[in-house]
């Protein structure tokens, strides 16, 4: 099992969605293809230099950027394929996608 992870621009998160549903690749509603899909408001540490994408977190006591973090569940095989949809469509956003091995997954029951 693999473990996606993709932090993109919060405009960018439905046309995401949309493309793996229709990729016939993941099926959000019954789990086939892909598992446990979340997506997160999540707020990176200022880097870019366009100012206009940045607010203050007074609870950071920082300048941010307000992203949306997408996570998955799938089989080995699809990772490559599913990493390259959420490219496709997430672009142009700035941001990263990761794919990370999974060693040990249990269901909580």
């Amino acid at each position: 099992m693999k473990q996606i992870s993709a932090f993109m621009h919060p405009h960018r998160v439905g046309t995401v969605t949309e493309a793996l549903r229709n990729s016939g690749l993941c099926d959000l509603s019954t789990g086939v293809g892909c598992y446990n899909v979340t997506v997160s408001p999540v707020q990176r540490l200022h880097t870019d230099r366009n100012r206009a994408q940045q607010h203050y977190s007074v609870g950071l006591a920082e300048p941010v950027v307000a992203e949306m973090k997408l996570e998955l569940i799938c089989d080995d095989h699809l990772a490559v394929q599913l990493q390259q949809i959420i490219i496709q469509a997430a672009h142009p956003s700035p941001g990263w996608i990761f794919i990370s091995d999974i060693r040990s997954a249990m269901p909580l029951s």
